[in-house]
């Protein structure tokens, strides 16, 4: 996480409506020079100042082909860091990507540092000396652009939660080199295991939760970067086909498996819609699994008199809720707790005018750069997993 400073008195003295006016107003004065863009889970006092709307990568992707064609110069992304980065890394190099807050972070991206990565792949490849085992890896766009650079360098990809299976099928293939004769794949899948299980289990493989239910020899296994060799005997790490690492969402992982028997018991009839970023006892219980935008559209296109229990981020699932109980659509999230994302929370309209003021009197507060060298190598990685798929659907303009 990196330090903010605390803002100025007079931002903090501001009421909710007094900051909406006057960002309203810096906006108008910085026209065409500024694209804002907001991610799903961020509170809606915010994303209401957004010109566009969406998840990470598609947000870093529609602002690589809008910036140019507006003219912009600078790029406000209310979301977290590895975002911003992402953004830094598809958008032109005279275009500046802004954080209004600094210590808005991700733990999710946080769980997998880059000199961890090297020290684990040092040790895995020091495992299969002299096999025929090639270790392909995949990093989850909720990762730093170091990590995104550490694949991209050692024929990897990124992935989304939309495209994670096509992607790892890519992976089992042998990734970006046709496997040779006799040689096998190992995924190391990182940062979020959950994702890189869910993901997995649909090709067939079996994790370590199926083996202690009795169903056999698991093919994963979960590397945790705090101990040597992962915490894994020599065998399991020369035998598994995927190796998941140790770590997770703190938003997800709130749901349990017993959410979803309340929900079952309080309306029988409901569809529990989860996020894959959900442990797996979640997900083998949901009805429907998806990312953020099939969620969104699932519940777009539901009926009335239907009812569903969404397990993802709270600000996403109270937006949806509102929208569709317009249409006679029943909806609620799957838990009571908070389970919202607390560093998405950290960009509000203080620090959002904050930066505007400062932009606006010529001064360029909180910009994100990714090294050259490090956003060549993320770069590949990105472009690698695009090539798998067809262009992603506009983001939400806002008018």
């Amino acid at each position: 996480m990196l330090w903010q400073p605390e803002l100025p008195e007079r931002y903090r003295v501001l009421t909710e409506d007094e900051l909406g006016a006057a960002i309203t107003a810096r906006r108008k004065e910085l026209g065409s020079r500024l694209l804002i863009l907001g991610h799903h889970y961020q509170r809606d006092e915010v994303i209401r100042h957004a010109d566009l709307i969406g998840d990470s990568l598609k947000l870093s992707r529609m602002a690589a082909a809008e910036a140019p064609r507006r003219g912009a110069r600078f790029i406000v992304f209310c979301g977290v860091h590895f975002m911003a980065e992402t953004a830094d890394v598809l958008t032109p190099d005279d275009v500046q990507v802004i954080l209004p807050d600094l210590s808005a972070g991700c733990s999710m991206a946080d769980m997998a540092a880059y000199d961890d990565a090297l020290t684990a792949w040092e040790e895995i490849t020091a495992a299969h000396v002299g096999s025929k085992v090639r270790v392909v890896p995949i990093t989850y766009v909720n990762s730093s652009a170091a990590v995104k650079a550490f694949v991209g360098e050692r024929g990897g990809a990124c992935c989304t939660s939309g495209n994670a299976r096509e992607v790892f099928e890519w992976a089992m293939q042998g990734g970006s080199a046709p496997l040779k004769s006799g040689e096998r794949v190992q995924v190391l899948f990182m940062p979020d295991q959950h994702l890189g299980r869910n993901t997995a289990r649909l090709r067939g493989l079996k994790s370590e939760v199926d083996a202690e239910r009795g169903a056999g020899m698991a093919d994963m296994a979960v590397w945790n970067p705090r101990k040597p060799r992962g915490g894994l005997p020599m065998e399991t790490i020369r035998e598994a086909t995927v190796l998941l690492w140790a770590g997770h969402c703190s938003v997800h992982k709130l749901f349990r498996p017993e959410h979803v028997a309340q929900a079952r018991h309080r309306d029988p009839s409901t569809c529990v819609i989860v996020h894959p970023e959900c442990c797996q006892e979640v997900v083998e219980l949901a009805d429907e699994v998806g990312s953020t935008e099939f969620i969104i559209e699932r519940l777009q296109a539901a009926k009335p008199g239907s009812s569903w229990t969404i397990g993802t981020e709270v600000h996403l699932v109270e937006r949806v809720c509102r929208e569709a109980g317009l249409r006679d659509v029943q909806a609620r999230i799957l838990s009571d707790c908070q389970c919202l994302c607390t560093t998405m929370v950290r960009i509000d309209q203080k620090h959002l005018l904050w930066t505007l003021d400062n932009l606006a009197e010529g001064r360029v507060v909180n910009r994100i750069q990714v090294h050259p060298d490090a956003a060549r190598l993320a770069r590949k990685s990105l472009e690698r997993m695009l090539a798998l798929r067809p262009p992603a659907p506009a983001a939400t303009m806002v008018d």
